[in-house]
């Protein structure tokens, strides 16, 4: 028996194996020899749609390793999509080139615990190094704050203001990185042009061990933002591939969690590696930059073994010659994936956005209010983050403690992330979370306002922790601009956007602590004061933008007869979020 035809013969026995009687008759409209793959279309009945999964999509978490208790796993999973509709289906098929057409099948049924096991396979084969890579960029990324407790200013004749320049020019490369670097991901696949971006900054990062002053410091730190600019956005277009719309927050939850995870790592390494002062003669700096730098170059040489391009191409010398997925895994993985979104079948993993498709992404409207929340949201909190290190040693904390006692919000931070994130998922809500956060912030903010010279240092300390333990809500937000993207063109130059977004974020939020502030920044926490009112303001007018844009939507739509709504999908050049089916998440 042929592969073709045991794939075949799989997906007749999915059906047979569920316990429920079907009438499908699937064939084969076209036999498009594109890549070996064939296009397959499905013609289906009432019954069929009977035969899907008898209640919405079951929510679980990552410690109900099983799946949710009280739920019938071998129940059917598969979900209702717009592959079950005869007349809606033939405007959503996968394009001809798409690389994992072959798995397609609208007739395709599996249950939850198939459903539950493909997941878990995903999670410690994909998500698991993803989030090794990302700790890899934040200790290059982040161990600037870590040699600033090393007296790296003083060694290099630097001031305050050089190194905020510094961080503004690192931060200005990254910004303007972006949106390019997400291009050519696009056009070569995330599984090359991720491991080439690791090589690349992590032979930048490491050769900071020869910094001499000013202006080698300005000029890694333009590499590093050249380089590193696009990652996170590459990241979350490649596990886009993976993972139902629903799934990406809370995979991205743990994505943001590694970065905390880095920062307790990097605070571990840096308290060792900084004690490598006087070491041949060299400031322990120095010995984090290099050793830092080669241990991501390695995760780079890695990462091109270990990404593979899409859920059906998994095969290759490194990752053995059957892949990591079986056909009937790939099977699950890639229509699970359509059926959430069927978007994702617009474009091949490996095609370029045009210059016209690039225009209108740029121009999508509708998206615009979550970049306003990626500029504003991180402002409240993050310089006090930023100068962490530095406030702790005006308190008379020595270098080495400094570097330690950022630990608590750390582990603080990152439990609330993710608790955040999973509650937006259960409850379905993004800007009511990204509200709350913001009231966590609030009076911590007026606490150290009103501080003075003379409080108690340990108060002081307290109080900023429990700041820096707020639940950031950027994975809900990255996760947020997929799903109301609704197209693969415009999911690509949004993720962009928003990181953007949040890098002209961080030049803003790089003046709002001065030299003439401090050490107790009274101008500076009064603007984060006022910059905390507004976020939550900007939550809520984005919730109701979104909410009201849904219900015009609504009411034009439910007002069209079937026929209408029959010739508006046969004619309409309406694309991804602007078609009028679409509804906008919130």
């Amino acid at each position: 028996m042929s592969s073709e035809e045991q794939d075949n013969a799989e997906k007749q026995a999915s059906i047979v194996s569920s316990g429920h009687s079907q009438s499908v008759e699937s064939h084969i409209l076209s036999e498009a020899q594109d890549k070996g793959e064939h296009l397959y279309s499905v013609t289906t009945t009432t019954s069929d749609v009977a035969s899907l999964a008898a209640s919405p999509l079951k929510k679980f978490y990552f410690w109900q390793y099983n799946g949710p208790s009280g739920v019938d796993l071998d129940a059917i999973a598969t979900q209702p999509s717009v592959f079950d509709d005869p007349v809606k289906a033939k405007y959503y098929q996968p394009r001809a080139d798409y690389e994992n057409l072959h798995r397609f099948d609208p007739s395709a049924r599996w249950t939850w615990r198939e459903e539950i096991a493909v997941l878990r396979k995903i999670d410690r084969r994909i998500m698991l190094f993803t989030c090794i890579m990302f700790i890899a960029l934040q200790l290059d990324r982040g161990n600037l704050s870590q040699a600033l407790a090393d007296n790296l200013l003083n060694d290099l004749r630097l001031s305050t203001n050089d190194y905020n320049n510094g961080d503004t020019i690192f931060t200005v490369c990254f910004l303007l990185s972006e949106l390019p670097s997400q291009l050519v991901s696009k056009k070569l696949g995330p599984d090359r042009w991720v491991p080439m971006q690791m090589c690349i900054w992590s032979v930048v990062a490491f050769s900071q061990f020869w910094l001499k002053g000013r202006s080698t410091f300005f000029a890694t730190r333009a590499l590093l933002g050249i380089f590193e600019g696009g990652f996170i956005a590459d990241i979350t277009l490649y596990l886009s591939y993976f993972y139902t719309g629903s799934e990406l927050p809370v995979r991205l939850g743990y994505f943001w969690a590694s970065l905390t995870a880095a920062s307790i790592m990097a605070s571990f390494m840096g308290f060792g590696l900084l004690h490598m002062r006087g070491v041949e003669g060299i400031a322990g700096w120095r010995w984090l930059f290099l050793i830092e730098g080669l241990l991501t170059f390695i995760a780079g040489l890695f990462a091109f073994g270990l990404m593979p391009p899409s859920p059906t191409k998994t095969a290759s010398r490194f990752r053995g010659r059957k892949g990591w997925f079986t056909p009937r895994e790939e099977t699950i993985m890639v229509n699970r994936v359509l059926r959430d979104d069927p978007s994702k079948g617009d474009m091949h993993n490996r095609q370029p956005v045009n210059w016209q498709n690039l225009w209108y992404s740029l121009s999508d409207y509708d998206v615009w209010p979550i970049y306003i929340i990626g500029i504003t949201f991180g402002l409240s909190a993050a310089p006090v983050g930023r100068y962490l290190t530095l406030t702790l040693r005006s308190l008379g904390f020595s270098s080495f403690q400094s570097t330690i006692m950022g630990l608590p919000s750390s582990v603080a931070g990152v439990i609330n992330m993710l608790l955040f994130t999973y509650l937006s998922q259960r409850y379905n809500q993004r800007a009511i979370m990204g509200f709350l956060a913001q009231v966590w912030i609030f009076p911590t903010l007026i606490a150290l306002e009103s501080f003075g010279v003379h409080t108690n240092r340990w108060s002081k300390y307290a109080t900023t922790i429990v700041l820096l333990s707020h639940p950031s809500t950027h994975a809900v937000h990255v996760a947020w601009t997929s799903q109301n993207s609704n197209s693969v063109r415009t999911r690509t130059v949004a993720s962009a956007l928003y990181n953007i977004s949040v890098q002209i974020s961080g030049i803003i939020g790089n003046y709002i602590y001065r030299a003439d502030d401090q050490p107790l920044y009274k101008r500076g926490n009064k603007v984060l004061i006022g910059l905390c009112c507004m976020n939550m303001v900007i939550y809520l007018l984005v919730k109701v933008y979104y909410v009201m844009r849904n219900r015009h939507r609504d009411k034009i739509w439910n007002a069209m007869t079937q026929q209408e709504k029959e010739h508006y999908m046969n004619t309409t050049t309406d694309r991804g979020n602007k078609r009028l089916e679409f509804r906008f998440v919130h």
